[in-house]
């Protein structure tokens, strides 16, 4: 009885430590790692909460599997590079790489199967190691020990070096991801310590500048090579730019790098560089990184015995937490969206902007968790309006790449305006959202930076506005767009009703609706219509041709339920709640097989047809809320949470697409979600922790507790706030910010009589 009493009070003292280090050292239970293998496409190097530079490894440069740089999968490392994107589907970035080296003379990379033929190295993950801020790894060819960490503009290198005669850092300039073109390339020894360079690429973005100043803590022998010769210039300019420096490591010992970038020239790297790492404190940065990393994680203290879970949440509450990234010096200076430089008073102004993923749920969890935060990225999207003629759809390097579809920063920018979280023009953003509704061609000056490639502006909106479809037979991905089309005017719509513009209100509410025309009462999918009227036929609501049929990564399974902001008007034409419920429950029983010769690969993480590895599935299971069976919402919900997020390399079941992955587990896990992120209203599912408390703005918190969690108690059988029982499934953005503490109580059995409306 004794040892059973000391039992209980050792595994209570065990959760009351896990939970308190939950809430002062939260990033102690982040995983780097999390989401580098699979196609979840993350990177486990040095940043810090929406950085400018991402210093980490690179291990392939090619392939889908390459969009980050790095693979859990590789053995070998090309070099360390400062800037990488986070889950994205489509790679770029890798600027600026450095390789550490002894021994080998090479100032290529080599194969991956034989690194000793370049600067390459095999590596380990049993040597490898990865936290908020810090990397560090074994480079086995050389017997390097390579660490890195990072400021928010600047990249920290430390290289332990063993005894060498031959010790060499590569800088090569020529290094970046996918296989873009690179466009200019200079070099400058600026003295025996110091390097400076430009690099423009030609990628994803097309034209991305990376500025940079890096400085040594020893002395080099610089050797430069201009297009595969060695130069004896200082200053050097070609289409391949590379440099070995060779450092005096006889006896070994540490070598540091400081690195600044700057999208606006080599003056901004020198002094972001110098304004945040003014000294060789490794130590410092490191720690300061991991401060910076603990204030953002610590917005939400979760408690629970399930370290599994807790270590899931605190590395996708660390992913949410990546983009967007800053993109302003420390003097100010930007490179703006018409590619020239500007100044912003206020040093805030972000690129990096995947909106057609993270409008859905990492936007509606900050307004949240960082409310402030959202409302400075709402902003930088109304001066990317201001500066380029139009809103961005993903916005890369304040390019404007027309990436995906829809006019997704409408959400952002409206959202933020209904929730109050904004300050910004309210009258400019209206104008910027009516604009990114309009089909139209600007003049040539703008073509440079994409906006007339067709992408950003395609001929569906013309239709779209004109006959209330899109002919299939007339655009691409049709459907998929006429719908994201409808949602982002129904945006449009509560913003011209909150500034009082009662004629675009009526205007904007009438084309919400047009999700309608794409309606086929007969087999109860939203279908492909051609301009004469009739159905795109063949028709097989499991086919994919990957962003080449009337859908946009998915099939008619998935995209027949995107209509966020009516699904009472969605019921009805299904014929009411009853036969929508039914249709809604064979999308998760139906067989998961794809038909097609080229399905999307982005078709993942399948119950039955439902994808929740991609974005547009993550609304469907709170559908059940809205239509009296709410008990499904939390099943569902309950499976997903459990699996298809690991705690593993390969943790998600899709890309992590900048937080948006991430952002789902987040509010879900928590009990929360929001199906049409405007609508200021999140609806109940299935909270997985015995309580989260949540860092709200002015001081307050709010605390969701759940009675009675386990596994096997997955389904609600009562909610109180405030110590009022509620009897729907809902909650509004309001009531979430005033704090306070929200009780679920959970049980084994479906209580069906709870949400029914």
């Amino acid at each position: 009885m004794i040892g059973k009493h000391i039992l209980i009070l050792c595994c209570s003292l065990a959760f009351f430590s896990c939970n308190r280090a939950a809430m002062t050292d939260p990033a102690r239970y982040v995983d780097p790692f999390i989401g580098t293998g699979g196609h979840g496409h993350t990177f486990p190097g040095a940043t810090v909460p929406h950085g400018m530079v991402q210093l980490s490894p690179d291990t392939r440069q090619l392939g889908w599997d390459a969009c980050s740089g790095y693979h859990y999968s590789d053995s070998t490392i090309i070099g360390f590079s400062h800037t990488h994107l986070s889950g994205t589907g489509i790679g770029d970035y890798g600027d600026i790489l450095m390789m550490p080296t002894v021994g080998t003379y090479a100032i290529d990379q080599g194969p991956e199967n034989e690194p000793e033929k370049g600067y390459r190295s095999r590596f380990s993950h049993e040597r490898e190691s990865a936290t908020p801020g810090y990397y560090s790894v074994v480079l086995d060819d050389y017997g390097i020990t390579a660490e890195l960490t990072a400021t928010a503009r600047t990249g920290m290198h430390r290289y332990t070096f063993p005894p060498s005669d031959n010790a060499a850092v590569v800088v090569d300039l020529d290094h970046t991801l996918h296989g873009h073109r690179n466009t200019l390339l200079s070099l400058h020894i600026v003295s025996d310590t110091e390097i400076e360079g430009v690099k423009v690429t030609e990628g994803w973005a097309k034209n991305h500048t990376v500025c940079f100043y890096a400085r040594f803590s020893k002395p080099f022998v610089a050797e430069t090579f201009v297009d595969g010769a060695v130069s004896q210039d200082q200053n050097v300019t070609g289409g391949s730019v590379k440099t070995r420096l060779k450092f005096d490591m006889e006896n070994g010992g540490q070598l540091l790098a400081k690195v600044g970038i700057s999208a606006v020239d080599t003056e901004g790297a020198k002094r972001n560089m110098e304004a945040e790492i003014p000294d060789w404190d490794f130590n410092k940065v490191k720690d300061d990184a991991r401060k910076a990393w603990n204030d953002k994680l610590s917005a939400i203290a979760v408690e629970t015995d399930d370290t599994v879970s807790r270590r899931i949440f605190y590395t996708a509450l660390y992913h949410a937490h990546i983009s967007p990234t800053l993109f302003i010096d420390v003097d100010n200076r930007y490179r703006g969206q018409d590619l020239r430089i500007h100044t912003a008073p206020d040093g805030k102004y972000y690129t990096v902007f995947s909106l057609w993923d993270t409008f859905r749920a990492l936007h509606p969890l900050l307004t949240i968790i960082d409310p402030a935060l959202n409302a400075d990225l709402a902003a930088t999207l109304v001066t990317k309006y201001r500066e380029g003629g139009e809103l961005p759809m993903w916005d890369l390097a304040s390019n404007y790449t027309g990436t995906m579809i829809g006019y997704h920063a409408v959400s952002v920018i409206t959202e933020a305006y209904m929730k109050g979280l904004y300050t910004f023009d309210p009258e400019e953003a209206f104008a910027a959202c009516i604009a990114a509704s309009q089909y139209r061609i600007h003049d040539a000056g703008y073509s440079d930076n994409g906006l007339n490639t067709g992408k950003l502006k395609p001929i569906g909106l013309k239709y779209k506005n004109e006959l209330g479809f899109i002919p299939s037979d007339k655009d691409n991905e049709s459907v998929a767009k006429g719908l994201e089309y409808a949602y982002n005017d129904w945006c449009i719509a509560q913003f011209a009703k909150a500034l009082g513009k009662e004629n675009e209100y009526e205007t904007y509410a009438a084309k919400a609706l047009n999700y309608r025309n794409y309606f086929d009462p007969e087999t109860g999918f939203m279908r492909g219509k051609r301009s004469d009227g009739t159905w795109n036929e063949p028709f097989d609501p499991a086919a994919s041709n990957h962003r080449k049929d009337d859908y946009c990564e998915g099939n008619a399974w998935q995209w027949s339920w995107y209509v966020p902001h009516d699904i009472a008007g969605l019921v009805e034409l299904h014929g009411g709640r009853r036969q929508f419920n039914a249709k809604l429950d064979s999308l998760f029983t139906v067989s998961s097989e794809q038909v097609g010769e080229n399905v999307s690969s982005d078709i993942s993480g399948l119950i039955g047809q439902y994808a929740h590895g991609n974005e547009p599935s993550h609304h469907i299971v709170h559908m059940y809320n809205y239509t009296g069976e709410s008990w499904k919402t939390q099943a569902l919900v309950d499976s997903i949470l459990h699996t298809l997020y690991f705690d593993a390399p390969n943790g998600l079941s899709g890309n992590e697409d900048c937080g948006q992955m991430s952002a789902w587990y987040l509010l879900n896990s928590m009990g929360l979600y929001s199906v049409a992120p405007t609508s200021g209203i999140y609806t109940f599912g299935r909270p997985i922790f015995d309580k989260a408390t949540i860092r709200l703005t002015d001081g307050k918190r709010l605390v969701i507790t759940t009675i009675n969690n386990s596994r096997a108690n997955k389904y609600i059988q009562s909610i109180r706030i405030n110590g009022k029982t509620v009897t729907t499934p809902m909650i509004d953005y309001a009531t979430l910010m005033e704090g306070g503490e929200i009780v679920i109580e959970m049980g084994p059995e479906p209580n069906k009589t709870f949400g029914v409306s």
